[in-house]
């Protein structure tokens, strides 16, 4: 029996996606939950596992093509009578159609080889299946009222343990997401639970990546880097940028950081930067001049209700840009703690489709590199971006006509001016340069 495989929507708003790599060829043996295809969208590139166990008679997509959600991709003929000596049909053997089918933990590129598949299947079914039993009865529970195959889940808890939320997160990303929590950006997990930016093998003698370039050599684009440049070429195109930028004096924020951050680590576990308390002044600025929380459609100007907000992280390979949900109802705490796990989830290849989505409104900290001054690109679908750049010690005159040292950073906006003009920005502007100079050592996180 064969079964074709589709597609997947890797998230709600996805469309569509492009083959970035085949990880078996017509004629190889593939394991039920094994990956066999690298599939890209303009959110993420993920590992889809096979639905079944058997081999792989037909690639219907070529490397590289790009074709509509439940489009058929491959065929894979079914092993349910692999015992059988005579080329007799094999009996009815059940499966799941390709947008039913659960998540793996990504098995590593390469373990695809003819010699080791054999190895490779029985340790990956008893990742499985140890997987399985690290999980809570109520745990349990919980993925069954929400028909999710906990075996799939790659463990947020201690030790790899699969926890309530981390069952909640593959389900809210609903049916059709067949990768489900085990998406990764950029790069993925390997079947023993690796993190992404674990060490791996060097590339081969010659050959030049993203993240280990060779000088006088072309480095080929791998999917993640060629949907980065059209979506940054896209959104320059589309949207008319205009930018402006502002001088904060953050002194007295810098020793209210300074004050809390040791306990805020003890505590938390993340470390206390100034990103949090940037954030909550824009959030507050955004509430303030609600067109900069707005986008550009052809009906006209939609201005968004809730105000997500995206933190755009660089990783050696990519750029990903998470979000803060309602980002208006965190505390500078809240904040601080929903902005660590995210980073921390981006900086393990962790993230999945629900936290790429939906941002209306992007910050970034390009000061944490020691930039002075930037003019970023939008985010498409927004009207605007805002640094924050490095803080640097210089003398300042007061308004006492005073000389005295102060801690100063530049806040700088790229503004889509299809959407706002000077006048609102620059408002914006003022008004986040107003609150981040407000906030000081007598405040609360």
């Amino acid at each position: 029996m064969a079964t074709t495989i589709t597609m997947p929507q890797l998230g709600e708003t996805v469309t569509e996606g492009t083959v970035a790599q085949w990880l078996k060829k017509p004629g190889d043996a593939v394991e039920k939950y094994e990956a066999f295809v690298e599939v890209s969208t303009d959110k993420v590139n993920a590992e889809v596992p096979s639905p079944v166990t058997g081999t792989i008679r037909e690639l219907l997509v070529k490397e590289g093509e790009t074709v509509a959600t439940g489009t058929a991709i491959a065929v894979i003929d079914d092993v349910g009578a692999a015992t059988e000596s005579a080329p007799a049909p094999a009996p009815a053997a059940s499966h799941e159609p390709a947008k039913a089918s659960a998540p793996d933990a990504h098995p590593a590129q390469g373990a695809s080889h003819n010699g080791a598949a054999a190895a490779h299947a029985s340790a990956n079914g008893a990742d499985l299946e140890a997987a399985l039993r690290k999980a809570s009865p109520a745990v349990r529970k919980l993925a069954r009222e929400h028909q999710v195959d906990i075996r799939a889940l790659a463990g947020s808890g201690a030790n790899g343990r699969v926890t309530a939320e981390d069952v909640l997160t593959a389900a809210r990303m609903g049916p059709a997401a067949a990768v489900g929590q085990a998406i990764s950006v950029g790069t993925n997990f390997a079947a023993t639970g690796a993190p992404a930016h674990a060490p791996s093998a060097p590339p081969p003698s010659g050959t030049s990546t993203y993240s280990q370039p060779i000088p006088g050599t072309v480095i080929p684009l791998n999917q993640a880097r060629r949907i980065i440049a059209e979506r940054m070429v896209e959104s320059k195109h589309t949207a008319p940028h205009a930018w402006s930028m502002v001088e904060v004096d953050v002194t007295n924020l810098w020793k209210w950081r300074m004050r809390e951050k040791d306990r805020f680590e003890r505590e938390t576990g993340y470390k206390l930067t100034l990103l949090p308390f940037f954030i909550r002044a824009v959030v507050e600025s955004l509430g303030a001049f609600p067109l900069m929380n707005a986008r550009f459609t052809p009906e006209g100007i939609y201005v968004n209700k809730e105000i997500n907000v995206g933190i755009a992280i660089g990783l050696a390979t990519n750029l990903v840009v998470p979000v803060v949900r309602d980002a208006e109802k965190l505390s500078i705490k809240g904040l601080a703690t929903a902005a660590g796990a995210l980073i921390d989830r981006a900086r393990r290849g962790k993230l999945g489709v629900d936290d790429l989505a939906g941002g209306t409104f992007t910050v970034n900290n390009n000061g944490a590199n020691g930039s002075w001054a930037s003019a970023p690109i939008i985010n498409g679908g927004q009207a605007g971006i805002v640094t924050m750049e490095t803080v640097v010690k210089k003398p300042v005159v007061r308004d006492d006509d005073a000389i005295a040292i102060r801690h100063m950073m530049n806040s700088c906006l790229s503004l889509d001016h299809r959407v706002v003009d000077g006048f609102v920005a620059s408002g914006f502007l003022a008004d986040l340069k107003k609150r981040l100079e407000a906030m000081g050592p007598d405040g609360n996180l």
